[in-house]
Parts: structure tokens; C-alpha cells; sequence
């Protein structure tokens, strides 16, 4: 009797690790893409110029990022739809348009930023970007056109996991913990500079992306979560987020230890903060910086097309999904291929202002995020549509709070910008 009392625990706790595997990918994947090159050189920018005073704000944007994701989650585990699916039946053709038009021209910086990204995690390793951004756009167009579903997502998973060489860099780089500690819970705001509040909007826009609610819905349907697995879903999504803005965190220690702290307080490229690294940190430091950038770009040249591939056809009506064949959804294969033609191209053209354009892709971001959560907030709150599965209080308060800081400080930072403060 013993024994049974003791195996069935076992056999439960072994089940529910089981189930959690099944549903693993979407809220894992998602957040970890986040940390793509505009991200990476945000954070290293924020460590750079600021030190360790902005980790404070990755506790705030965490737990944003948890509810604004575990919205889209649920939305689709409870309706079986992506984002833009449900706009289009819910607020009509117009204002589906307006949102592909409006994150379409945002997605296309960024797709471009990821490229820009390749370019520059192989250019330390002395590989022309001529022949690692199109070697790199073929690998990820092939990955997704020619793999399953479980195939592209095991593919991305194992990526995602290398991520943690950023931790190993920031502990070899030896920062002043204590002050790392104290600055992320103790705040030190400093709104009249207007670069401080350009930084906070980018770091918010780096972090809480408009594409990652599209393609995370879109994945919860494709994948085929239901709502009688949603609860294991909901952990994939909240360690993914805790995952990633932990990553975050290093990245800011690792510049914040090195180059702050000896003066160097301005990063033109992803490349330069892995190069920086190295008279402090050491080579080896240095190096998995610059694995961790090139992991981060060509994860990301991969998904965000893909993201803004289903905003298109699911707002248009188009058959859409990487489980399909080429044949069942050609629009959405030749929008994916355009995609990636557009990315890996513009990288390629000389003199293009490429860091220019990755910090402004990660700024709009933080400026198009309310009207984002502007249509999730209506769609989860109604009870038609999610029945018993809208959501509470204090959800709403804190997504509705989270388009409310994100407005103010676009105002404040074009004030100061305009004023010259």
C-alpha cells in the first residue's frame, strides 16, 4: 500500500511534466524572440549610457509583459483565432487594415533590423555580410517553408536556449552586484533628460512588442491549444517572460560592468558592445556576446516575418499557418518569402543607416503598442466571445495602465526633444 501511495505521486508529477512538454513553444518562443538585435543593442545602450540606474524598469515591464501576453494566450486557446482574425470579425475590414498598415511598416524596420543583426554578429568573426545575411535568409526560409510545425518549433526551442550565454558573459564581465540589486528595485528617475525617456519608451517598445501578441495567438491556435490545456499553456508563457527579461537583465549588467563603468557610453551596433566586452570582460565573454547576437538574429529573421505573415493573411482572410503546404496557402508562403527578400536586401544595400533604423523600429514599437492593447482589451472583455474566460480586474488595470505610461512618456519625450531640455 505503501508503495502505491508513493508511485502515484510520482506517475501524477511525471503526467503533468508530460503535459507541460506537449503545450511548450509558443510562450517560450515568443518572448525569448523578443530579445532580437533591436533588443540587444537597446540593452546594451541603456547599460552603456546609463549604467545600472534602468534595470528598475524590467520589474514594471515584466510583469506587463506577462499580462499582456497571457491576454493573447488566452484568446486564442478560448476562441481558436489569431489577433487578426478576431479584429476583422469584431471591428471590420477598416480597422484591420489600419493595424496591418500600421505594424506592417514597424515589422518591416525590424525584419531589416534582424538582418542588420546577422550582418553584425558574423562581422566580428570576419565574415562578409554578402555572404552571411543571404546564407542566413535562405536557412531561416527553407527551415519554414520545407519543416512541420513540431519540426520549426523544436528548431526555434533549441535556439532559445542559447540565449544563456548573455548570464555567463554579464558574471564573467565581474559587476558590482550590489549596485545591480539596489538600482533594480530602488528607482532612480531622471524625467527631464531627454534621452533617459527616449531609452525608458525603447526599452518598453524592445520589450512589449505589438508583433508578439499576433504571432503568440497565432501559434496557441496553430499549435491547437485548447482550453482544457490553456493552464499548462499559461506556465509556458509566464517562465518565457520571466526568461527573457532575465536575459535582459545581464545584457544591462554585462555594458553596464563594463563599458559605463570605463567611459564608453555610446553603442552604434549590436557588434560593438560583444567588441567592447573584450578589454574588460575578457575574449571569451566577448565571444559568447557575439553567439548570443548572432542566435538572437537569425531566431528573430525567422519569426518576425512569420509574425507579420499571419497579421496579413489572417486579417485578409487568407489561408495561413507553416502546417499548411506551399499549395493550401500560397499567399502566405510568397508574403513570408517577400518578407525575408526585403529584410536580407535592404541590409545588403550600401550605406543604408541601419543602426538608425533599428533604434527607431524599437521606439515605435513602444508608440503603437496602445493601439494594440486598445483592440485585445475590447476582444478579452467580451463575454460572448470569451464567456467565462474574460479578464479580471486587475488585469485590466494593469494593461490599461501599461497604454497609459506608454502614451505619457511618448508625450514627455517629444516635449523634451522639441523643447531641448
Amino acid at each position: 500500500m505503501r508503495l502505491k501511495q508513493i508511485s502515484r505521486p510520482a506517475r501524477l508529477l511525471r503526467y503533468r511534466i508530460l503535459a507541460f512538454l506537449a503545450v511548450l513553444g509558443p510562450g517560450f518562443i515568443t518572448a525569448n524572440v523578443d530579445n532580437d538585435p533591436g533588443g540587444i543593442l537597446t540593452y546594451s545602450q541603456a547599460g552603456a549610457k546609463f549604467g545600472y540606474t534602468l534595470l528598475w524598469t524590467l520589474i514594471p515591464t515584466t510583469i506587463a509583459l506577462i499580462v499582456v501576453q497571457e491576454m493573447a494566450a488566452r484568446m486564442g486557446a478560448v476562441t481558436g483565432k489569431g489577433l487578426s482574425d478576431l479584429i476583422r470579425e469584431e471591428f471590420g475590414l477598416r480597422a484591420t487594415f489600419f493595424t496591418m498598415l500600421v505594424l506592417g511598416l514597424a515589422d518591416l524596420g525590424n525584419i531589416a533590423a534582424e538582418f542588420a543583426g546577422v550582418a553584425s554578429g558574423f562581422g566580428i568573426f570576419g565574415v562578409s555580410k554578402y555572404l552571411c545575411v543571404p546564407l542566413g535568409a535562405l536557412l531561416v526560409w527553407l527551415a519554414v517553408v520545407y519543416g512541420s510545425y513540431k519540426r520549426v518549433e523544436r528548431i526555434l526551442l533549441f535556439f532559445s536556449l542559447i540565449y544563456f550565454t548573455y548570464p555567463v558573459s554579464a558574471w564573467l564581465a565581474h559587476p558590482d552586484w550590489h549596485a545591480a540589486v539596489r538600482d533594480t528595485f530602488i528607482p532612480s528617475v531622471t524625467l527631464r533628460s531627454s534621452e533617459y525617456l527616449v531609452m525608458i519608451v525603447g526599452l518598453i517598445g524592445t520589450t512589449i512588442t505589438p508583433w508578439m501578441q499576433f504571432y503568440l495567438q497565432s501559434s496557441i491556435v496553430e499549435k491547437g491549444i485548447t482550453k482544457k490545456e490553456y493552464g499548462l499553456s499559461r506556465w509556458d508563457v509566464i517562465i518565457g517572460c520571466l526568461v527573457t527579461d532575465i536575459i535582459a537583465f545581464f545584457i544591462v549588467v554585462a555594458c553596464a560592468a563594463t563599458l559605463f563603468a570605463n567611459g564608453t557610453h555610446n553603442i552604434s551596433d549590436p557588434a560593438d558592445a560583444a567588441l567592447a566586452l573584450r578589454p574588460f570582460a575578457g575574449r571569451f565573454a566577448s565571444l559568447l556576446f557575439a553567439v548570443g547576437l548572432i542566435n538572437a538574429s537569425l531566431l528573430s529573421a525567422a519569426i518576425l516575418p512569420l509574425a507579420t505573415t499571419y497579421n496579413i493573411c489572417e486579417g485578409l482572410g487568407f489561408e495561413s499557418g507553416i502546417s499548411k503546404r506551399v499549395r493550401e496557402a500560397p499567399i502566405f508562403y510568397s508574403v513570408y518569402t517577400m518578407l525575408i527578400v526585403f529584410g536580407a536586401g535592404i541590409v545588403l544595400i550600401p550605406h543604408v543607416p541601419l543602426i538608425k533604423l533599428i533604434l527607431l523600429s524599437q521606439v515605435a514599437n513602444g508608440v503603437l503598442l496602445p493601439f494594440v492593447l486598445f483592440y485585445m482589451l475590447k476582444l478579452v472583455n467580451r463575454v460572448d466571445l470569451m464567456h467565462e474566460y474574460t479578464n479580471s480586474r486587475s488585469t485590466n488595470f494593469i494593461a490599461g495602465a501599461t497604454s497609459i505610461v506608454v502614451v505619457v512618456l511618448t508625450i514627455a519625450m517629444i516635449w523634451t526633444s522639441v523643447s531641448g531640455v
